[in-house]
């Protein structure tokens, strides 16, 4: 078989192979992110987080479980949903993103964020 002719069926059938169900979509292209682990450390921001999660997910976007951890998976969600907004997609949780979803976002004591001491 010539060289030519395969590459040709390649080509033809390319477009079938991209339709054929893969874990890409281009609605929602961070379903192709696995969720991620439970995150082993605290993370003061991880209500927010968590917040988030549960609200991406309400509104159809796959942001993993809800489980605080702001991952690749929970990134590819918020910019997605940013993208559907119309706000700036740049997969971070900025204050007209989180007015966007409806989340406020606490006092930094109140999720337990203190300011750096310096010593003499």
């Amino acid at each position: 078989m010539d060289w030519r002719a395969v590459a040709a069926a390649l080509l033809l059938l390319a477009p079938a192979l991209t339709l054929s169900g893969g874990s890409f979509t281009s609605l929602h292209p961070e379903e192709a992110y696995p969720d991620p682990e439970v995150p082993a450390e605290f993370d003061p921001y991880a209500g927010l987080v968590s917040q988030v999660q549960a609200r991406l997910r309400a509104l159809g976007f796959d942001a993993g479980p809800v489980n605080g951890d702001f991952g690749s998976k929970t990134q590819a969600a918020l910019a997605q949903f940013q993208l559907s907004a119309g706000v700036a997609a740049s997969g971070q949780l900025d204050d007209p993103t989180l007015a966007q979803l409806g989340v406020e976002r606490s006092s930094p004591a109140s999720v337990g964020a203190t300011e750096p001491q310096t010593q003499r």
